[in-house]
């Protein structure tokens, strides 16, 4: 209710299609009475022509070089900014007041697009971590490792961990990230039957303000702080679960040795920053390297908590979920249009494919995401609302779920959910036969 209120206020002014949701999402809520769906993973899987399942090394490692490539650039622009200013000022006439406020536009647009680039790069490690870069696994664990630890990101680590959110997706009791909040974990909220508005007024409405500083702790070092102690995990872990202890409960105890050596590679970064910092100074390296690395961050964390975090989507619990249905509890996004398609590689507009197939390489998940859509039918989540908007609404409106319930949608600050679970009319049994054989059709 309170969205349309926002999207009619917004109507008159110039750029109100940035706040307002988009027709697809407004579909979705009208559909408020939400059946789960029965798709069968076979029938997914029939649809897409046997080509698109191979990967090509070639290909993937054009791609990795192209991205370097275009860092590298990038890099050697910034380290000519000083010059740059001081000429472009000179021949301005320019004061050195108008020369430092060129320098610092230049050094803005620096970080900028090195920031997409490093965020693209992840990408890259990403799908290297899916074996989808090349069929060749010393090949995705060498570009992974590399591409990975520049971002310092341990990779064997998240890796797995990432590969368990695949085989769990919105499963309350199994995903690994973005793990919602629930009612009790507001102490003092009463149970749904007995809660009034002011409960929720008291103990969950923020001001703009901090909830604009929580978001920005979040973007910036959300991720980070994932990989240090699990936060925003799923707290099924022991408090401070790392990805860098090799006898962390995320991991098995065969994968002890593949953890330290991530732990290595990320100490021997860490040194390398260390020399560099050393032997140019800190502000060159937090210049160069850091602020586009904390931006990389944001927009990581920006288009990942969006592929599953919405209103309009379920979460699961043990009786009602399949790897069907996680997969669909994802939304495709056009994430900041031809940026998010060049730089980040689709990884938002074809999220609802990549968990279906995950080694499909992402250059044929368009393909893949159209030759799907029949199949999936109402159940393919697609959402044009602009990035910045998507993102807004999702953290202020994806504020936790209810306790019991076999599938659960986000409630708001006010303790209202813009769809409800209806009880299907076709018997859960038939939804979940042939889970086993999902995980091999999906190429885990």
């Amino acid at each position: 209710m309170g969205t349309k209120q926002f999207s009619e206020s917004a109507d008159n002014t110039p750029l109100s299609w940035l706040v307002q949701d988009a027709p697809e999402y407004e579909e979705r809520i009208k559909r408020a009475q939400f059946v789960p769906p029965t798709v069968s993973i076979k029938d997914v899987h029939a649809a897409v022509p046997r080509h698109l399942f191979e990967k090509s090394t070639a290909k993937g490692l054009f791609y990795v070089g192209r991205h370097v490539g275009l860092s590298v650039l990038f890099y050697l622009f910034a380290t000519r900014i000083d010059q740059l200013s001081w000429n472009a000022a000179a021949a301005l006439g320019w004061s050195p007041s108008g020369r430092a406020v060129l320098s610092w536009a230049f050094w803005a647009l620096y970080w900028f697009w090195q920031s997409v680039s490093f965020a693209g790069m992840w990408v890259l490690g990403h799908e290297c971590g899916h074996d989808a870069l090349s069929p060749y696994a010393w090949v995705n664990s060498v570009c992974g490792m590399g591409l990975h630890t520049f971002m310092l990101t341990p990779y064997f680590a998240w890796r797995l961990t990432h590969r368990a959110h695949h085989k769990g997706t919105n499963h309350l009791a199994r995903d690994e990230t973005y793990h919602p909040m629930s009612r009790s974990d507001f102490k003092k909220l009463p149970d749904a039957a007995h809660a009034t508005k002011m409960d929720y007024k008291e103990l969950l409405e923020e001001t703009p303000m901090f909830t604009l500083f929580k978001m920005v702790i979040r973007q910036f070092l959300g991720f980070q702080l994932y990989l240090i102690h699990n936060r925003k995990g799923n707290p099924k872990y022991p408090p401070w679960t790392s990805h860098y202890n090799p006898d962390s409960k995320l991991f098995k105890p065969q994968d002890r040795n593949a953890i330290i050596i991530s732990d290595m590679a990320i100490g021997s970064m860490l040194l390398f920053l260390a020399a560099w910092s050393y032997q140019t100074g800190f502000h060159n390296v937090w210049s160069l390297y850091f602020v586009p690395w904390l931006w990389a961050h944001n927009w990581i964390v920006m288009f990942t908590y969006l592929q599953h975090s919405d209103p309009t989507v379920p979460y699961y619990r043990e009786k009602s979920w399949t790897f069907a249905r996680g997969a669909l509890a994802t939304v495709d996004r056009p994430v900041f249009g031809w940026i998010g398609s060049f730089f980040w590689h689709g990884i938002s507009s074809t999220h609802v494919a990549h968990h279906f197939f995950v080694s499909i390489p992402f250059y044929n998940l368009p393909q893949v995401t159209e030759a799907i859509k029949p199949v999936l039918g109402e159940y393919y989540c697609y959402d044009s609302t602009p990035t910045l908007r998507a993102l807004w609404r999702s953290f202020t409106q994806c504020t936790f779920i209810e306790d019991e319930g076999d599938i659960v949608f986000f409630k708001n600050q006010r303790g209202e959910a813009v769809r409800e679970y209806v009880e299907p009319v076709a018997e859960e049994k038939k939804a979940r036969e042939g889970d086993d054989e999902a995980w091999k059709l999906a190429g885990f």
